[in-house]
């Protein structure tokens, strides 16, 4: 029997298993960590939440912010729940915010870990809130402040998608929102084209015109503009 038959035996009867399987939901308490740089202080002029991209640990990815004032920054780097062993040796690990599977529950899911971090935190209220998102992080990021209405002063896309469920209604409610958009002008995953219809999709969404910031440079994080950010 060709390997191509079994392939196609094996599809046909993954379809009949899949057929009569039920998918059912259990709720259940889970813990999960995440990670801060320097001190909260009454001298404390930003405090950034920093979602990373897939592949990071916020233990590592928190690290691209060390050169920001510690006098004048505090830093909390949410972990993305979803960890595994990015290559066949099973030593380095990396984490995901969500795929596809079960999307809409894993995005609740994200967002309530992020309320918990907030609540946990009792961040004060006359500090500069910055929500930053890289990567897959932007989605985490914006969909947070769609759909629980957190405080925000500045939100940073950094070298990712906005999704594109959104309209004029979605952060209206942030009328002083500030945006700033970073990306490398040699990124992989941006084509012109991607750019274009993220740009015109950011001017459609968001209260204000957002800032664009370009840097030579591929899907990488970029610590000069972080840095920039900081100082505005």
């Amino acid at each position: 029997m060709s390997n191509k038959i079994k392939h196609l035996l094996w599809v046909e009867n993954f379809k009949i298993l899949s057929e009569v399987s039920l998918t059912k939901k259990v709720d259940y308490e889970t813990t999960n960590t995440y990670s801060t740089l320097n001190t909260l202080t009454t001298d404390t002029k930003n405090i950034w939440i920093a979602c990373h991209g897939i592949g990071f640990l916020s233990k590592f990815f928190i690290g691209y912010f060390e050169n920001l004032d510690p006098e004048l920054n505090y830093v909390i780097a949410p972990q993305a729940p979803s960890k595994y062993y990015q290559t066949k040796a099973y030593k380095y690990v990396g984490a995901s915010w969500l795929t596809k599977e079960n999307r809409e529950q894993e995005i609740e899911n994200v967002l309530n870990y992020l309320d918990a971090i907030l609540q946990t935190e009792k961040l004060p209220k006359d500090k500069k809130i910055i929500l930053f998102g890289f990567s897959q992080g932007v989605s985490v990021v914006t969909r947070w402040l769609a759909k629980r209405k957190v405080n925000c002063d500045h939100l940073v896309i950094h070298s990712g998608s906005i999704p594109t469920e959104f309209d004029a209604t979605s952060f209206a409610y942030l009328p002083d929102l500030k945006t700033s958009i970073i990306f490398g002008n040699e990124d992989e995953y941006l084509s012109e084209e991607r750019i274009r219809a993220q740009l015109q999709l950011a001017l459609s969404i968001f209260p204000n015109a957002p800032e664009i910031i370009k840097f030579d440079g591929k899907h990488v994080m970029h610590p000069e503009s972080i840095k920039k950010i900081s100082e505005m």
